[in-house]
């Protein structure tokens, strides 16, 4: 079985940095939309994602991971700066200056969550 590596440097998208491994579970395949993720101000609901790598969009993807103390996950993860995400059918440019806009190390969802 194939291993996913997330690897991201805390930096201006996300203030977390994270180095982990996850054995996957299926083929990675690319993400642009997810359907429940949270903000730090505590909203929740659907979301366009992107990766985020120097600076800019990169593409996103996920994948079915097992995660030794939590089973079956979707793991979506981006570029080496993490994703970016903002409300579903935002019509705004990607920006790390978008405050309707954040940045998450990676994303964890529940296996049964929508990601398309």
């Amino acid at each position: 079985m194939d291993f996913i590596e997330v690897d991201v440097e805390a930096g201006r998208n996300c203030d977390l940095s994270v180095t982990r491994m996850f054995e996957a579970l299926e083929p990675p395949r690319e993400a642009r939309w997810v359907a429940a993720a949270f903000r730090p101000d505590g909203w929740e609901g659907a979301c366009d994602v992107t990766g985020w790598a120097d600076g800019a969009p990169a593409p996103a993807m996920a994948a079915k991971v097992s995660d030794s103390g939590d089973g079956v996950l979707t793991l979506v993860y981006g570029g080496g700066e993490g994703l970016r995400l903002r409300p579903a059918g935002s019509s705004t440019e990607w920006s790390l200056d978008d405050p309707a806009q954040w940045g998450e190390p990676c994303l964890l969802l529940d296996a049964a969550t929508e990601v398309r």
